[in-house]
């Protein structure tokens, strides 16, 4: 019996609970990248680490700098209430995004974590603000 075999399977219905859940807590880096693509963007995407040096240096376009540290009630009442964030951080080695996330879920707003972060983005290949900043002066 393989590591693979060696516990039994799910049921289909409880592997149907198990990834819908999932998928209302998390995107990944190609969906959001696609919604943008497609003009699609509905959600308001988290820069949520690092300092303003950092996230002028290096961030996702479309992205908002607020550091978990500064998700207040008072901050999100810039937005609606039923406005979804997608919070992304570093990368898999970082929990800023889980900590923004769960502020978020304690102020009762909906929110997704993007997997991956900066790290999974650079893993796609898809381009950072400043990168697109470069290829639109450069035409």
């Amino acid at each position: 019996m393989s590591y693979v075999s060696e516990f039994a399977v799910a049921s289909s219905e409880e592997a149907l609970r198990h990834f819908r859940q999932r998928l209302s807590m998390e995107t990944d880096c190609a969906d959001v990248h696609a919604a943008q693509r497609q003009q699609d963007v509905d959600f308001v995407l988290l820069h949520v680490v690092g300092s303003p040096q950092d996230f002028s240096g290096c961030h996702i376009p479309g992205a908002i700098h607020l550091p978990h540290r500064q998700i207040t009630a008072a901050r999100m009442a810039e937005w609606p209430a039923d406005t979804l964030f997608v919070v992304y951080c570093a990368g898999p080695h970082c929990n800023g995004a889980d900590r923004a996330a769960l502020k978020l879920a304690q102020l009762g707003r909906p929110v997704k974590l993007m997997l991956g972060g900066i790290t999974g983005w650079r893993d796609e290949g898809f381009a950072f603000a400043d990168e697109s900043a470069r290829a639109v002066n450069a035409r």
